[in-house]
C-alpha cells in the first residue's frame, strides 16, 4: 500500500517512506501457524473420533473459532501494519495511520529542535528502534519500530538542520524594510 500522495505539497520532495519494521508482524505469524495446526488437529479429530452431526457442529464451531482468531490477532495487525506510514520529505515529517478512522501528524522541519533515537539489543539486531522528534513548543513525539532508525534519524537530522541554516541564513542576509537606510543614516 503507497503513501497517501494527497499529502504531499505539489513541490514537496519524499525523501523517504516506511512502514514500521516487520518484528510487529512475528507474533501474528506465529499465532496464525499454531492456531491453524491446533484447529486442523481438532477438524481431523472430530472427523475421526465422532459421527454425524456431532463431527459436523464441533467442524463448523472450530472453523468459526480459527476464522475470528484469524481476523482479530493476524488480519487487525497485518491492516494496521500496512496503513501506517513515516514519511519525511524535504519541508516535513508525516505520520498517517488507520483505515476506519484515520489520523495524522505533521511536523514541519523548522520546527523540530531535537531528533534522537534509542533501541536495545533485540532492536539493534533487526535494524530497528524508537525515533523520538522533539519539536519547538510540543512534548516529544516517539514512533516505534522504525526500521533503519539510525539512518532515518541521521536523514532527519541533516534534513532539519538544512532547513534551519536556510531559514537563519535567508533572515540574516536580507535586510528588514528600512534598516538599511537606518544603516547609512548613523555613518
Amino acid at each position: 500500500m503507497g503513501y497517501p500522495e494527497d499529502a504531499l505539497a505539489p513541490d514537496e520532495n519524499l525523501l523517504l517512506h516506511r512502514h514500521p519494521h516487520a518484528k510487529m508482524l512475528i507474533v501474528p505469524v506465529i499465532v496464525f501457524l499454531l492456531a491453524t495446526a491446533v484447529a486442523g488437529f481438532l477438524v481431523g479429530l472430530a472427523q475421526t473420533r465422532l459421527d454425524g452431526g456431532a463431527s459436523t457442529f464441533l467442524v463448523i464451531a472450530v472453523l468459526l473459532l480459527w476464522a475470528v482468531l484469524m481476523g482479530w490477532r493476524c488480519l487487525a495487525p497485518l491492516i494496521r501494519w500496512l496503513t501506517t506510514h513515516f514519511i519525511v520529505t524535504d519541508r516535513r515529517v508525516l505520520v498517517r495511520q488507520g483505515v476506519i478512522t484515520h489520523s495524522g501528524i505533521d511536523i514541519p522541519m523548522g520546527r523540530i529542535s531535537n531528533v534522537q533515537f534509542r533501541h536495545g539489543l533485540v532492536d539493534r539486531l533487526l535494524r530497528t528502534g524508537t525515533l523520538v522528534v522533539v519539536s519547538a513548543a510540543d512534548d516529544p513525539l516517539e514512533f516505534d519500530d522504525i526500521p533503519d532508525v539510525q539512518k532515518v534519524h541521521t536523514l532527519l537530522y541533516r534534513t532539519a538542520f538544512d532547513v534551519q541554516d536556510d531559514s537563519y541564513t535567508d533572515r540574516s542576509a536580507a535586510p528588514r524594510s528600512g534598516e538599511g537606510e537606518r544603516h547609512r543614516k548613523a555613518w
